[in-house]
């Protein structure tokens, strides 16, 4: 039977678009709250300048002494200000409440570096785990759909008339303040070489975190197989590994040729088998594997 259509309207946009609005401002708190942690325990200690207003924060702290929370504050609302009037309310509310929650994580948890204690001498470990924390908490808040604000603003702005990407917008910005902090932080007139190559790998990190939390780990693969065996590889993996397929209409960009493709999701610790099978069954199948990370519906 054929499920009545829904009709999309504004109304129902502005539904799918907010969603649950406590959850999700749990999710920015707990997200803000782990950022602050990070902050203070592992990164603030240490003048590791990852990037963002809070990176500018840790250089202001050390050249003119300033607290690291109010400078984040500060700059959060400036950014705040330009993002109205460059972007627009719709595109600043979303940054709005983050940008004042996050300093005041900070602060609350400016004290907690003398309350936990962790062995000063072993740098890596502490700039480690203080990325993975910090990416989970990026992570939670991307799922939220807010953004702490800060250099987020500025990324969209030269985004929007750079014609460039986020992501690139983002390296430029992060790249720059993460290059003055070796100006700024360097001892006896010298470039900060070993903070600059933490504050890299923090990123990195960071980035890598964020998408796991956002997207999870892949439990299954998904394959798609063009083959001359379509029977041989259909019967395989429905009657063998017990997996449903979906045929594909798929046509040779080069040749024109109309053919097949065979679409199916399988567990991750099948790869290798149904790998191996494509193989054996046709040498010359062609496929691709992408991760799957979530499948619904279906019969």
């Amino acid at each position: 039977m054929f499920k009545k259509k829904v009709k999309l309207d504004d109304k129902l946009v502005q539904t799918i678009l907010s969603g649950n609005l406590l959850s999700r401002y749990v999710q920015l708190f707990i997200g803000c709250l782990l950022l602050a942690l990070s902050f203070n325990l592992f990164f603030l200690p240490y003048n590791i300048v990852y990037g963002g207003v809070s990176g500018i924060s840790i250089i202001t702290k050390e050249t003119l002494h300033l607290s690291p929370s109010i400078v984040i504050l500060i700059l959060s609302i400036l950014l705040l200000i330009v993002s109205y009037f460059v972007l627009g309310f719709e595109k600043t509310k979303g940054s709005l409440v983050g940008s004042i929650l996050f300093p005041l994580c900070v602060e609350l948890t400016s004290s907690i570096g003398t309350q936990l204690h962790f062995d000063a001498n072993d740098i890596l470990l502490n700039v480690i785990f203080g990325a993975v924390i910090a990416g989970i908490g990026s992570g939670i808040n991307f799922k939220s759909g807010f953004t702490t604000g800060g250099t987020d603003i500025i990324n969209q702005i030269v985004s929007k008339y750079a014609h460039i990407s986020i992501g690139k917008a983002m390296l430029a910005s992060d790249g720059l303040i993460v290059v003055a902090s070796g100006f700024f932080l360097g001892e006896g007139g010298f470039f900060a070489f070993e903070k600059v190559m933490y504050a890299i790998m923090v990123l990195y990190i960071i980035s890598l975190m964020a998408d796991k939390v956002m997207l999870g780990i892949s439990q299954t693969k998904c394959f798609y197989i063009v083959t001359n065996c379509e029977a041989e590889m259909k019967s395989f993996l429905i009657h063998y590994l017990e997996h449903g397929v979906t045929i594909l209409e798929g046509k040779g960009g080069y040749t024109g040729k109309t053919q097949k493709v065979i679409m199916c999701i399988v567990p991750t610790k099948e790869y290798f088998v149904v790998k191996e099978a494509i193989h054996k069954i046709d040498a010359d199948a062609f496929f691709l594997v992408v991760d799957s990370y979530q499948s619904f519906g279906g019969q």
